[in-house]
């Protein structure tokens, strides 16, 4: 961990502490964003602005009420933040999905996560979060579907 606190260490450390089960503040974890900051959650292929900052934050507090990131690693440079991470929690709420709703299983979540935090004048410019989907989704009892896609890749013309 860091011991030299910055302007752009204390906002993030900040927007960890927003978004943790015991605090879960999700409107103090969007006042921390520049008014043109960006969250992107760049595995899933998401990217929330304006009102819908905290959405992420709202959904890990409602799957896993007691989520907590334990922060591992902690680069500041300048004003970039780098943070090593794992994502823990028990899955107590239910994760919709596309095909309905997984129900909670009470199961463990520790999903690695690395997170880059871009502060410009002491608000949260972009946040790019690089979560492990793979490790939460099998933690969550979701397997990938190797048949089917076999199925439809033989269905392909060559």
């Amino acid at each position: 961990m860091s011991t030299m606190n910055t302007d752009a260490e204390t906002v993030v450390r900040a927007a960890y502490r927003a978004a943790e089960g015991s605090v879960l503040d999700v409107q103090g974890f969007m006042d921390l964003f520049a008014e043109d900051g960006v969250f992107n959650n760049v595995v899933a292929g998401e990217t929330y602005r304006g009102e819908h900052l905290g959405d992420l934050v709202a959904f890990m507090g409602a799957l896993a009420p007691d989520v907590h990131r334990e922060l591992h690693r902690f680069h500041v440079m300048g004003n970039v933040v780098a943070v090593e991470l794992t994502i823990r929690g028990t899955f107590t709420g239910p994760f919709e999905t596309p095909a309905g709703t997984i129900h909670p299983t009470g199961a463990e979540l520790n999903i690695p996560t690395a997170d880059f935090w871009y502060v410009e004048n002491g608000r949260i410019k972009e946040f790019n979060c690089y979560v492990g989907l793979s490790v939460m989704l099998a933690q969550l009892g979701v397997q990938p579907d190797f048949a089917s896609a076999v199925t439809a890749s033989a269905a392909v013309p060559s």
